[in-house]
């Protein structure tokens, strides 16, 4: 099923549904353990799609994906690079990616985002798949100019509007067999099946649910193939996943205060 989360056109009201075709059944109750539906039904054109969920938190892993399968490691990082993004970061398809005239440097970085839909607590990697709801596109975009140099990412990858997440969460996807690509204005620019993954999913989840305990509908990022490269004012970047869709935006930049 493909869950998405919406409003009418020139309504503020979110609403959730089923996307069904070209068109969108409307449900209530929650996603993730009792919901039905309305009987109301949308098309596509009276409605404008939103991030499919609100989050309960954004993590994501870094430097996950080789060029090539033979780059690949005998054992994964004993220890993987996590990170956190903030919630006002999560956007929907559709929304503008607003730069601060502040940062020089933003870069896209097209992704598979895990939505977890079971507590997950000191998990084996064998019990993953039974947590998790289902999966959507992401794009963690990334201000390497705010990295630490101690190596604290959070401030690079938290700015207003910066992981956009969409169009739909679809549950019937199977992430082992799925290609990862980004298109930048026009030109393909990352190209990648999910076998080209250092850490999996199952394993970053399980090791992930070992130091705290995830809830449903906390993100995971799962990494971005090689090829991001940087967005500049009115580009276009579409993230699209195999079996999932594509996560559509526009770039503009918007004025800020200095930062402290």
């Amino acid at each position: 099923m493909k869950f998405v989360r919406f409003a009418l056109k020139n309504d503020e009201v979110t609403k959730q549904g089923i996307l069904s075709s070209e068109e969108i059944k409307e449900i209530s109750g929650d996603i993730f353990n009792d919901w039905e539906y309305t009987g109301e039904t949308f098309a596509g054109s009276q409605i404008e799609l939103l991030a499919p969920i609100e989050p309960n938190q954004v993590i994501g892993i870094g430097a996950n994906f080789v060029k090539d399968i033979k780059e690949l490691p005998e054992q994964p990082p004993e220890m993987p690079v996590f990170f956190f993004k903030s919630l006002p970061s999560v956007t929907g398809p559709g929304s503008e990616i607003k730069i601060p005239d502040s940062i020089e440097e933003v870069k896209f970085e097209s992704e598979i985002a895990v939505v977890m839909g079971k507590e997950a607590n000191q998990i084996k990697e064998d019990d993953v798949l039974d947590h998790i709801f289902g999966y959507t596109v992401g794009n963690d975009v990334t201000a390497p100019q705010y990295f630490h140099e101690d190596g604290h990412w959070t401030l690079g990858k938290s700015f207003n509007t910066f992981t956009p997440l969409g169009p739909v969460i679809e549950t019937d996807f199977d992430p082992t067999k799925a290609r990862i690509e980004a298109i930048h204005n026009g030109a393909k620019k990352q190209d990648s099946k999910t076998d080209l993954m250092i850490v999996s999913i199952q394993r970053m989840i399980a090791y992930l649910s070992n130091v705290m305990i995830l809830k449903p509908g906390d993100i995971i990022l799962t990494g971005s193939p090689v090829g991001a490269d940087f967005l500049a004012e009115n580009d276009e970047i579409v993230c699209r996943v195999e079996g999932i869709g594509s996560l559509k935006n526009s770039v503009t930049k918007v004025k800020n205060s200095s930062l402290v």
